[in-house]
């Protein structure tokens, strides 16, 4: 069997949404695809610096900031922060439209002052909406957007009401800029993510894969939202956890038991990573 590249999804695939813990029975199968060559990536719409708490645990590198941050061990294999004046024209459309913001520089993030009073009237929610409600109401480093100095941004995440509210933004800025936007209707919101379309997190494994001398047939994304869309339709085997998108189950090749089910382990297996005896596809 091929020595693989795995790209692991955070929030909602290798630990519950918000964590920086994953189960025993995660990062024993991490631990396991690694004895056997393979190499374990993360592949998160986190920064650098809120993806950097679960380096600890071994992994051979990242795509963080949704594919706008590529790095395999030490070395730095992409960085491309938004364009400086494309970021202020969209802060000023989205303000104007009563869009709430965070903006995710390599090492800090800075949201609204307003979102929590905002996040704080709705429920449920995709693992994104969670893991950043779970951030806001904690604390978890988001600094108020008036500290915000000026260095440079990857993404914008946003949250309003209605769609409508976006359409301006994304009439202006939408020929240069992926609008990931997910309709929590169950939730009462609209939340979303603005990024380049220089890139995605299914560039980052392809640069990944480039510069270890993969081809893209050995690679494995393991995904639960539909901002990991890109990833698994550029890997050579998508897997998709149960606890996640309808729409990015159907285009996945396997789907497997939820992150709280051991499912990251379970998702492991069924792909032939740790043992090649139960193998589907390779």
């Amino acid at each position: 069997m091929n020595k693989k590249l795995i790209f692991l999804d955070i929030d909602g695939t290798l630990t519950l949404p918000g964590s920086n813990e994953p189960p025993k029975s995660a990062l024993d199968a991490v631990s396991a695809a690694q004895k056997k060559g393979h190499k374990v990536f993360l592949c998160s719409g986190r920064n650098p610096d809120m993806l950097s708490p679960l380096m600890k645990y071994g992994f051979d590198g990242a795509v963080a900031s949704g594919g706008g941050y590529v790095f395999c061990g030490e070395k730095v294999l992409f960085d491309c922060p938004m364009d400086e004046g494309d970021f202020k024209k969209a802060m000023k459309l989205l303000e104007k439209a009563g869009v709430y913001r965070t903006i995710e520089a390599k090492d800090a993030t800075f949201g609204d002052e307003q979102i929590a009073e905002f996040m704080g009237k709705i429920s449920g929610g995709n693992s994104e909406l969670i893991r950043w409600r779970k951030a806001i109401e904690s604390n978890l480093g988001i600094r108020p957007m008036s500290e915000y100095d000026g260095r440079p941004i990857y993404k914008i995440v946003l949250i309003c009401a209605e769609r409508a509210q976006l359409d301006p933004v994304i009439k202006e800025m939408g020929d240069g800029y992926h609008f990931v936007i997910q309709d929590m209707a169950q939730a009462g919101c609209i939340n979303g993510e603005m990024m380049t379309k220089s890139f995605d997190k299914g560039t980052g494994v392809r640069q990944v894969a480039a510069a270890l001398g993969f081809d893209i047939s050995d690679t494995v994304g393991f995904g639960d939202s539909m901002n990991d869309l890109e990833m698994i339709e550029t890997v050579g085997c998508g897997v998709c956890m149960e606890n996640g998108s309808e729409a990015l189950k159907k285009i996945s090749d396997i789907v497997c038991p939820p992150v709280d089910r051991d499912g990251l382990e379970k998702g492991f297996e069924l792909a032939g990573l740790i043992d090649e005896k139960v193998c589907l596809l390779f």
